[in-house]
């Protein structure tokens, strides 16, 4: 079933805002070694709006990363809210919930903090990594990812490396990353020369993992 086809649980018509029920008719991929993912194109329809609002209303901050012997700047711009924060947009309340009800029987609990990323280009970017700090070092958990702005390359692959599986985020799009993915399978956002427009994502999580 489409996007198009499906009720939407948040429908603000006046600023062209929507987002879509969730079914199990979502492109679901097994990646193997216990890992999944779900696809949900398109899952919010006028996502420009959300991304305009949360650009110009988060305090994003630039961190700092011990790299060998230097400090670096991370390439992108980030915020986090903690479980009970308020949120700076309504919509990603009402994500979180529809989430949190339509995983509810795999997870075994509710989607609780919100992590953004801010990528200004396409010399923004994050390395290989697991969403592995905290219980997800042992336990199967699950990370959703909700995209809005410019599309951009999601890349997993196995820990420790291994043939990629790609996705093209951006637009509303949502990825789920479910099972033992965190601490079986890697995933990143490459950077890229060309010219790419900006994009933030939000990451949905259960208490205890980052």
């Amino acid at each position: 079933m489409s996007a198009a086809m499906q009720p939407s649980l948040f429908d603000n018509s006046e600023l062209g805002i929507s987002l879509a029920a969730l079914t199990r008719t979502a492109e679901r991929r097994v990646l193997g070694a216990g890992a999944w993912v779900d696809h949900h194109p398109t899952w919010l329809s006028g996502s420009e709006v959300l991304f305009d609002a949360l650009a110009d209303s988060v305090p994003w901050r630039a961190e700092r990363r011990q790299m060998y012997e230097r400090v670096v700047d991370v390439p992108r711009l980030v915020c986090f809210y903690r479980e009970n924060e308020s949120l700076p947009h309504p919509l990603l309340k009402t994500a979180r919930n529809s989430l949190s009800r339509h995983y509810r029987d795999e997870l075994g609990e509710p989607f609780v903090t919100s992590g953004l990323c801010y990528y200004r280009d396409g010399a923004d970017s994050v390395a290989w990594h697991g969403d592995d700090t905290g219980r997800s070092r042992t336990e199967n958990t699950m990370v959703a990812i909700l995209s809005v702005g410019s599309a951009r390359p999601l890349l997993l692959r196995p820990k420790g490396g291994g043939e990629s599986v790609r996705f093209n985020l951006g637009h509303g799009d949502l990825l789920v990353m479910g099972g033992s993915c965190q601490r079986t399978w890697e995933h990143c956002v490459p950077k890229s020369t060309k010219s790419l427009g900006p994009r933030i994502s939000i990451q949905f999580r259960p208490r205890g993992v980052r």
